[in-house]
């Protein structure tokens, strides 16, 4: 069967593929559209495959809160490049993924791969036909459900950007507060809300750190325990959300601010695109270098 200019736009529009896939897989099946497209999608399980050793550092976090503001899903679906971050399929399928969290709450991201979204299709089927699509490698790499159980108590949420996005369990106070806070969080990433909440093993690494450089000071011990425990809390301060000075207003801390308005930070999430993940670091010089050596 003739395949004609005709078919190969209408599939093009049908899956979003190139020009010369979409001629490739009318060709193979002699025409037949649906056919095609089975065969398309096949092939792009096939890609996504292959593209999945590729590192995705790139991507965007989405927060999707609630009509009762009682529950968030704050999740983060990565990329190759900053480019296809914005592409609006991509965009689509993250939101649509984050959605299907609050509604669904799956254990974790292999249980949500399987989930169905409104096309009918999985999230693993649309995330390899959008890998097909867009060429890059896409993955779902975690999520968190924020929940506010109090009955004074919220969600409230910040997002700089596509890159940033920050979730607090607020009670009391409002919602210009809860965005405030979060916004902080954004800025200031603290690694937990008070002192009492600070890792064992993390205070201990810190404070073996500051007992060795004290003691290359040549200081007696009595002193050397002072001038440990004064770096100890300013280490707290910096690290804890409410020991840190409000970014918008570096006179009072996070914890006089929320006493001002009778609140209290209950929990947080603060999730950044690509972060813990090793990037690959690109030569271009020496990959230039490398092609005019092959050249000549």
């Amino acid at each position: 069967m003739a395949i004609t200019a005709a078919m190969v736009k209408e599939l093009r529009e049908r899956t979003g593929a190139g020009m010369m896939d979409c001629k490739r897989m009318l060709t193979e099946t002699d025409g037949d559209m649906d056919a095609a497209i089975d065969l398309m999608r096949k092939s792009g399980a096939a890609k996504a495959d292959k593209k999945a050793g590729r590192i995705a550092a790139e991507g965007r976090v989405i927060i999707a809160l609630s009509e009762d503001k009682k529950e968030a899903a704050v999740v983060e679906v990565n990329c190759e490049t900053d480019f296809v971050a914005k592409d609006d399929n991509f965009v689509g399928f993250a939101e649509a993924v984050a959605a299907q969290v609050l509604a669904d709450k799956p254990a974790d991201v292999a249980a949500l791969s399987e989930l169905p979204l409104d096309s009918g299709e999985s999230i693993a089927e649309t995330r390899n036909n959008l890998v097909a699509k867009i060429g890059e490698n896409i993955q779902v790499r975690r999520f968190q459900l924020m929940t506010a159980t109090d009955a004074d108590a919220e969600v409230n949420f910040y997002q700089h950007g596509e890159r940033i996005g920050v979730a607090v369990v607020l009670k009391g106070g409002d919602e210009a507060l809860g965005k405030d806070i979060a916004m902080h969080i954004a800025a200031s990433r603290p690694i937990c809300v008070s002192e009492a909440d600070v890792p064992a093993e993390v205070l201990e690494k810190e404070k073996e750190i500051f007992i060795a450089q004290a003691q290359d000071s040549g200081k007696p011990m009595s002193i050397i325990e002072k001038m440990v425990e004064g770096r100890m809390r300013k280490y707290l301060a910096e690290v804890t959300l409410l020991g840190q000075a409000f970014v918008k207003d570096s006179d009072q801390t996070i914890a006089q601010l929320l006493k001002s308005a009778g609140a209290e930070v209950v929990s947080f999430l603060r999730y950044e695109v690509g972060e813990g993940i090793e990037k690959k670091q690109e030569d271009f010089a020496a990959e230039v270098m490398a092609q005019v050596k092959q050249s000549s």
